[in-house]
Parts: structure tokens; sequence; C-alpha cells
């Protein structure tokens, strides 16, 4: 995981070793041994995504075009904020290592789950989650990652619940996820407040471009709204299809993903077919780089 970025290019090389720094654990070690069992732990899984975003990104910053408006899925909206100048990388490389431990943590004390949805309409499965819920525990609606394709979030039995009413109901497929918590759910709120004191002591500059929230689904230019917005992401869902929808209502020209795999970038399939989208992620794709 971004080993051939750290080979190819020693600016992406330096931003390995800043992080690894700023947390005095060997976090490049991990992304390129593993074993993938360390590595996807989300404590670890965070900052090493964050981190790989931002090499690609220092790569090309001279040579993007004209940059309106950024956006990330969950995690990758610390990234947005890193892109938009409002947040210090090494600020962001701490903010997500405590975010993870605190999802982590809030994980252990309440156990849940989430499970992927595909082949229902989002208020569909949203009435289904609300059938589960009133037979006791929660599960709630997690990530609208595309038209037909949702993931859900909670207590355990809730969401096996509700995978079996959406079956019922005549969703293409539901597949629990192997996740170490019900991330994006109400689940989540122990870990509000540590993000909040983490958040509180770093500082926000103006942003040089809009951040469009996964909260609103909304732009972000001011900062206190931008904390407000990144401690809530962790309880409310991922409203992915809206905020590509918002970024193209915009008149954003191209969607360019930055960063290890390309499943935002495969999503626009099923968003917005003549959406031009692309995603950049390792040496070879930043050498062929044309904008």
């Amino acid at each position: 995981m971004g080993k051939d970025l750290a080979d190819a290019f020693p600016l992406a090389r330096d931003t390995f070793q800043e992080a690894d720094d700023v947390l005095g654990v060997p976090l490049s070690s991990i992304m390129w041994n593993g074993p993938d069992a360390e590595l996807t732990r989300t404590d670890n899984a965070q900052p090493a995504i964050l981190v790989h975003s931002v090499a690609v990104f220092r790569l090309l910053a001279d040579r993007l075009p004209g940059v309106s408006c950024a956006a990330g899925h969950s995690l990758g909206e610390f990234s947005a904020y890193v892109a938009a100048g409002s947040m210090a990388f090494a600020d962001a490389v701490r903010t997500v290592r405590r975010r993870g431990e605190l999802m982590l943590r809030a994980g252990q004390d309440r156990p849940g789950t989430m499970a992927a949805i595909l082949g229902m309409a989002d208020a569909e499965l949203e009435r289904v989650c609300m059938e589960a819920s009133a037979r006791g525990g929660e599960v709630v609606p997690a990530n609208y990652n595309a038209p037909g394709q949702l993931v859900i979030s909670g207590d355990a039995p809730s969401v096996q619940a509700a995978m079996t009413l959406a079956r019922e109901a005549g969703a293409k497929k539901a597949v629990q996820l192997n996740v170490s918590g019900a991330f994006h759910s109400p689940l989540m709120e122990p870990a509000e407040p540590g993000l909040r004191v983490q958040l509180d002591d770093i500082e926000l500059k103006p942003l040089k471009f809009p951040v469009v929230s996964n909260v609103t689904a909304k732009p972000v230019i001011d900062v206190v709204e931008a904390r407000r917005l990144l401690i809530q992401q962790l309880t409310s869902p991922v409203r992915w299809t809206a905020c590509v929808r918002t970024m193209i209502e915009a008149g954003v020209g191209e969607l360019i993903e930055l960063g290890p795999n390309s499943v935002l970038t495969g999503l626009m399939k099923r968003i917005d077919r003549g959406a031009k989208a692309r995603a950049v992620g390792t040496a070879d794709e930043v050498n062929g780089w044309q904008s």
C-alpha cells in the first residue's frame, strides 16, 4: 500500500516518513509489509488511507487543474480538508489515528456490525431499518454509496433482522461486512467527546475551496461548521450519492479520486454515467497523469 509511490518519488517517501515520525509508530512498514490483520484495524487503516491520499495529492498538486471543491467518503473527508489547506497534514494524521482508536473502543464497548444491501431504493431501506429497530436494538442506513448500493449499521441482531427484511422486500443481495464496529450509527456516540477534544486542540485554517460534507451533502467553508460536522459524521450516514451530485450540479467538470484503489470512481457508474471521473493512486498512474 503506497510502497511503489515511496520507491518512485522522494516527496511521497518523505510524506510516509513524516507520518511515521508524527505517530511514533512505523505506519509505513505496516502499510507495505502488513500483516493484513494489523493494517485493516481501523486505528491503523484510517491514517494509512489518509497518508496514501495526501502523498498522491502532493505529487499532483502543481499539475491539477483549478480545484473548485473537494469531498471524501467518511475518513476521506479529513484528506479533503488537508487538500483544501485547512488542516495541517501532521494534525490530520494525529486526528484520524485518534478517531480510529475511539471508534475501535466504541465498537468494543458496544459491539455492532454493518451490512451491504444491494438493489434496494433508499426510502425502502430506511423503512426496513425502522421496522427492524422497532423490534428492539438499533439499525440505521450508514452509507448511501450509490443508487441501489447502500450500507446499514447497528446492533448485530438488528442488522441481521434488517438483512432478512431487505431480502423479503426484494433486495438483490444482503451481505454482512467484516468490520470492528457499527460505524456511522448511534453506537459510535461514545467516540464523539474524544474526537471533539482532539479537533479543539488543532488549528483549522480558512479553506482554499469548499469541502462537501458527508453529513449534509453541502459545501462547507466555515471552520466552526467544519469541526461540528466532522464530529457529527461519526454517528451520521455518509451521503455520498448526494455529495457527488452536489459537486456535479456546482459545475465540477471532472472528479479525481486520489488514494488507494478506485472504489469511488467505480460508484460513478451508478451515480452519473455521464460524469467524467478517474482514479490516481499508483506510481504508474501518477507518471501517466495528464491534466
